[in-house]
């Protein structure tokens, strides 16, 4: 049972790195190294992985050498490898941060599902909207999914399940680590949300390349809302719900057409009419969001965080069901020990004996020996009586 403090007050989403009594300052940068290097070694290995398998099953080669999996192969190998760095996040969470992995996620230490369900429930009118203008707006960018031909439905049919299946992992994965670890490492260091949300924006908007300035103000619009609303809301399930169900339009666009998904485009490379309409879009998804977190009050600061440990103990102070256990006296090595109506007696502080018990008998003070008879019926300490002269005593 982990001991919390009343007196502490609770903390925003951007601030639960702090969320532990093992917060150190170097913890937020460690881990993002961490999950940097991790990120890449995984990648790393993961197509390595592939690219033996694929050679043994037989699948053809690229001019560059690669093995030629299909579309549909290698946008799931793309979309898993990006996935992997979900269960990346939760590990540098728990093992680096040293906190439990739900603080990622959201001020109540988990993934608020039914908030989840009603974000999603805004995004797919606004991202309906925005795929239906888009195909309105003129494109004159030449071999463009426009000029494609219909795939069939026995191919876009087995790629929606795909994508179904590895887009929400995928979305997740960016959002855990755009809007969830680095938001939170900022934030370890800064209080204002305005300045943990920049970095991770712009960080967002780079990790998609560089194609057009547009693309890239787009981006960064996009990291900039999600990361304010995921303040806001105290979680991540507004953004995560906003990129997956942009993700899962765009990709099912694309699966419809031949070599769609064979396409090295990314939002990076959006034309300036597309950004038009996407930008407002995204506004009216954060006002949609904004109205729902009035009517349902999401919770956006977190419980009292971990009380720390007594700093002179070296290890944290026991707690019972129902309280901490009897602590050490201050200034005596052992806790004194304890009957079942009170202490016992303690030894005299000005002897290691304990003092000689008290001349009181069970009834009272006894009587006083002073002054009592003898055998000769004198009292101790009397004189004979006088005796007249010439006559001896007998």
């Amino acid at each position: 049972m982990t001991a919390t403090s009343p007196d502490l007050p609770g903390l925003p989403y951007h601030r639960l790195a702090r969320y532990t009594p093992h917060h150190r300052w170097w913890r937020p940068l460690l881990g993002t190294l961490v999950l940097l290097f991790g990120s890449v070694l995984a990648a790393v290995f993961f197509y390595v992985l592939a690219d033996v398998l694929g050679r043994i099953a037989g699948y053809p080669e690229l001019p560059d050498g690669e093995v030629d999996f299909g579309p549909a192969l290698g946008t799931a190998l793309d979309l898993a490898v990006i996935a992997l760095d979900l269960l990346l996040v939760l590990l540098v969470v728990r093992w680096v941060g040293r906190r439990p992995v739900g603080t990622v996620s959201s001020v109540t230490g988990r993934l608020r599902w039914r908030w989840l369900a009603r974000c999603l429930l805004a995004a797919v009118p606004a991202m309906v909207l925005l795929t239906v203008v888009a195909f309105f707006l003129p494109d004159d960018r030449s071999g463009s999914e426009a000029d494609g031909v219909w795939v069939g439905w026995g191919t876009f049919l087995v790629s929606l399940v795909m994508l179904a299946v590895l887009v929400p992992l995928q979305s997740a994965a960016e959002e855990y680590v755009f809007r969830g670890w680095l938001l939170q490492a900022a934030g370890a260091f800064a209080r204002s949300p305005w300045v943990v949300v920049l970095p991770q924006a712009a960080l967002f908007a780079a990790a998609h390349g560089w194609g057009t300035p547009w693309g890239f103000a787009d981006l960064l619009v996009f990291g900039l809302v999600a990361g304010w609303l995921t303040i806001r809301t105290g979680g991540l399930e507004a953004s995560v719900a906003l990129h997956v169900v942009n993700n899962l339009l765009a990709f099912g666009l694309s699966a419809a057409v031949v070599d769609g998904l064979a396409s090295d485009e990314t939002a990076a490379d959006a034309p300036w009419q597309l950004v038009a309409v996407d930008v407002p879009v995204i506004l009216v998804y954060a006002l949609i969001v904004l109205w729902l977190a009035r009517r349902h009050a999401p919770r956006n600061v977190s419980p009292p965080p971990p009380a720390p440990a007594a700093p002179h103990l070296p290890y944290p102070q026991p707690w019972g069901p129902y309280g901490p256990y009897p602590q050490p006296h201050p200034y005596r090595p052992y806790a004194q020990p304890q009957g079942p109506y009170g202490p016992y007696s303690q030894p005299h502080p000005y002897g290691p004996y304990p003092q000689p018990q008290s001349t009181h008998g069970p009834y009272g003070t006894p009587p006083s020996t002073a002054g009592a008879p003898d055998a000769g019926g004198r009292g101790h300490g009397e004189q004979p009586p006088h005796q007249p002269s010439g006559v001896q005593d007998s």
